[in-house]
């Protein structure tokens, strides 16, 4: 339902922990912020929350102070978990493991990003449901939910009603979109693309880097082995 015919905000809970993935965090907080500033009455607040008080230090020293904490977070109506290294940590966390699971019996949508769908498959909530996760955490969620059926190429992937995983990093961006259009109306979606300038056309991305090994019709699952970056997931 259009945020602005039923007067609906809907708060918006993006998940902080230590080293987690910048845009991971980053692009949904974004999407969502300008989608609530460009729509009358405002679609979404977001706000961050942590699992304990004091500031958390994401990838590269990116530093946020949550709001809230998960004991103290109000009812979220969307929760997103960012991906990052610092997700195998939270992995075994039963506070943590059974708020998620509790925010999502009542909440809109509750969508990963990247390895965060290692969380939500850690939440038993990706038992027997397709989910896909970063190109180089495949392996992790098989074997953390060997039920899961992990589609390795969709850029995002609707497991439930209203549960969603994104592929890694720039993915979260994409699906928060698709989150926009289908919580707030695809004109909101579309203000916040042309606000924040996103999804260049792919064939620019030749002209604009002529030596990248990656416009030659390569996928992301066919990457030059010889130009292997750290994981990111």
């Amino acid at each position: 339902m259009d945020a602005a015919t039923s007067g609906r905000t809907r708060q918006v809970a993006i998940l902080a922990f230590d080293d987690m993935e910048v845009l991971d965090y980053a692009g949904p907080y974004e999407v969502f912020n300008v989608a609530g500033e460009l729509t009358d009455p405002a679609a979404f607040a977001v706000c961050s929350v942590g699992l304990h008080p004091g500031q958390v230090v994401g990838r590269g020293g990116f530093t946020v102070l949550p709001r809230f904490t998960i004991a103290d977070c109000p009812a979220p109506d969307v929760l997103v978990i960012p991906g990052g290294a610092g997700t195998r940590r939270l992995l075994g966390d039963t506070d943590l493991l059974g708020w998620v699971r509790s925010v999502s019996v009542e909440a809109d949508v509750v969508a990963s990003v990247c390895t965060g769908a290692l969380v939500l498959a850690a939440a038993g909530l990706l038992d027997d449901r397709d989910a896909t996760t970063h190109h180089g955490a495949f392996a992790e969620l098989e074997a953390l939910s060997p039920s899961t059926r992990i589609d390795r190429t969709a850029r995002f992937v609707q497991a439930a009603p209203g549960l969603w995983t994104s592929g890694g990093i720039s993915a979260g961006i994409d699906l928060s979109l698709e989150l926009v259009a289908r919580l707030a109306g695809s004109h909101a979606r579309d203000a916040v693309v042309t606000e924040m300038e996103w999804g260049w056309p792919v064939m620019s991305m030749p002209t604009l880097f002529p030596d990248s090994n990656l416009w030659h019709g390569v996928h992301v699952d066919r990457l030059d082995p010889l130009r292997t970056p750290p994981s990111r997931g």
